[in-house]
């Protein structure tokens, strides 16, 4: 099942949350600075060990303080236009995040919106890429969340999932 909502993705009872991490994994502003500060220093020392996680990659972690039991950090792409090769990037953080889940047993997963914040990906085309493989990836799992944290995002995401809802063959429904 996939899931649309708004909300604060720190507060979501899931077995993992997804991080808009940075390549560093140093924390930062925006969802990663949100999910540090909740999870607690012991994510920093974590990330701290793994030490980079380059773009269109993605690590795990423990959760800290989180409700979920585990974070994915993921490294998006900054866009530049779409001549970097952002969307094969963005698309693969979120194939590389549901890989990783599933190899750890994880069955239900909330995304935020990757590369949408400081890093400037359109976001009706990063919904676009989100909803598209999680929609590859739904019977895998127990339930797929997509947590917008404005109306405005979740007004695309419903949009698109509508869109992607009238594709010849498309078999799959949101919620939210």
């Amino acid at each position: 099942m996939i899931t649309i909502k708004q909300g604060d993705i720190t507060k979501e009872n899931v077995d993992v949350i997804v991080n808009a991490a940075n390549t560093g994994l140093k924390g930062g502003g925006g969802v990663d600075g949100a999910i540090h500060r909740a999870a607690g220093p012991q994510v920093m020392v974590e990330c701290r060990a793994i030490g980079h996680c380059p773009t269109g990659t993605a690590v795990i972690t423990g959760a800290g303080n989180l409700l979920a039991k585990k974070i994915i950090h993921t490294a998006g792409p900054v866009w530049n236009g779409g001549s970097r090769r952002e969307p094969e990037l963005l698309r693969d953080c979120y194939v590389g995040s549901f890989r990783l889940a599933k190899a750890h047993g994880l069955r239900t997963i909330a995304f935020p919106a990757i590369s949408t914040g400081v890093y400037g990906y359109p976001k009706r085309e990063a919904a676009t890429i989100a909803l598209s493989v999680g929609i590859q990836f739904e019977k895998k799992f127990d339930e797929i969340r997509y947590l917008c944290f404005t109306t405005e995002d979740l007004q695309i995401y419903q949009d698109t999932c509508t869109t992607l809802r009238k594709q010849p063959g498309a078999d799959h429904t949101c919620n939210g």
